[in-house]
């Protein structure tokens, strides 16, 4: 399970979740409505400095374990993909490696997408990560492994397992930006560090294949480059 179990969830919290998900809570739309102008409003700004027309026709999310941060990138038309900006992650369990299978606390490493949008989440906002996807299948299928469990998300809060926990405001923002972006045109780098500027050491214990998912992580994430301070 993705999300961060009951027993370290307030009862408070849980309880208005329950009742949202018992009474149908709200839909996509509605929290559009909600949270939507905020959100755009704060988006914005850091759109016009990239120079990139709001909402932009691409987007790309780059979430880094070890500095536990996630980039925004974003473009219009068949322009290089521009900086946006850089939200903190406050909270993701594990360790550098990717996850192998239900239980174990593991934020995956990969090319993913943002499947759906969760409305209700027991997290305020939540986007879906599609994990695990067909590589995820495959190298599980090659190594005799099942139950590989699911349920990742980005969202809000500050308490996670296996998860990206964003905050509530970072959520709202992220929600409506892929909303208004479009899943389909929205992609997924999950890296255990910014392979852009160093390396990561695979450990005896990691599967075979693992330095070949960092090969493929290192390469995507090489078609993003920005001046750092």
């Amino acid at each position: 399970m993705g999300v961060i179990g009951l027993l370290v969830t307030p009862l408070g919290r849980y309880a208005g979740w329950a009742w949202r998900r018992f009474a149908g809570g709200a839909t996509v739309k509605q929290r559009l409505e909600q949270y939507g102008p905020a959100a755009r409003d704060r988006l914005k700004p850091f759109f016009d400095a990239a120079d990139i027309e709001y909402p932009p026709t691409k987007l790309a999310l780059i979430g880094i374990k070890e500095s536990k941060q996630l980039e925004v990138w974003g473009r219009n038309g068949e322009v290089a993909f521009r900086y946006v900006r850089t939200y903190p992650v406050l909270a993701a369990s594990g360790r550098l490696g990717p996850k192998l299978r239900e239980g174990d606390r593991q934020v995956p490493e990969g090319l993913y997408r943002i499947e759906s949008l969760h409305p209700n989440s027991m997290f305020h906002l939540a986007l879906r990560v599609n994990y695990p996807n067909e590589a995820d299948r495959m190298r599980a299928k090659a190594d005799g492994r099942s139950n590989l469990g699911g349920d990742i998300m980005i969202h809000g809060s500050d308490a996670s397992a296996g998860c990206l926990a964003m905050g509530d405001q970072a959520a709202e923002d992220l929600f409506v930006l892929v909303a208004d972006v479009g899943l389909a045109n929205t992609d997924l780098i999950l890296a255990p560090v910014d392979f852009r500027t160093s390396s990561a050491a695979v450990s005896a214990e990691a599967p075979v294949w693992t330095e070949q998912r960092y090969s493929e992580i290192r390469e995507r994430m090489s078609r993003f480059h920005r001046d750092r301070p």
